[in-house]
């Protein structure tokens, strides 16, 4: 999953940018923070809803997100984007 993450230049970090993409059928995988919010959850639960886009809660909190997707604050979603 770190991998994935670290490896790919085609992801988008925060819950803006990911439910802009997962709008415009372009995301592919979604990553969370274990300790995000409920009600951001359900947000990108909603917003993955039949757009066939792997969800997947990761056991690194927002800040360790952040620090894979190498950013200096914290990250609760990435997204995988399509070339």
């Amino acid at each position: 999953m770190e991998r994935a993450i670290l490896e790919t230049e085609n992801k988008v970090v925060g819950l803006k940018q990911t439910l802009r993409v997962l709008q415009q059928n372009k995301a592919t995988k979604v990553f969370v923070a274990s300790d995000i919010e409920d009600q951001v959850l359900r947000k990108i639960k909603a917003a993955c809803l039949g757009k066939n886009v792997k969800l997947i809660v990761v056991r690194a909190n927002q800040k360790e997100l952040g620090r894979m997707c190498r950013i200096d604050v914290g990250a609760a979603v990435v997204a995988l984007v399509r070339n």
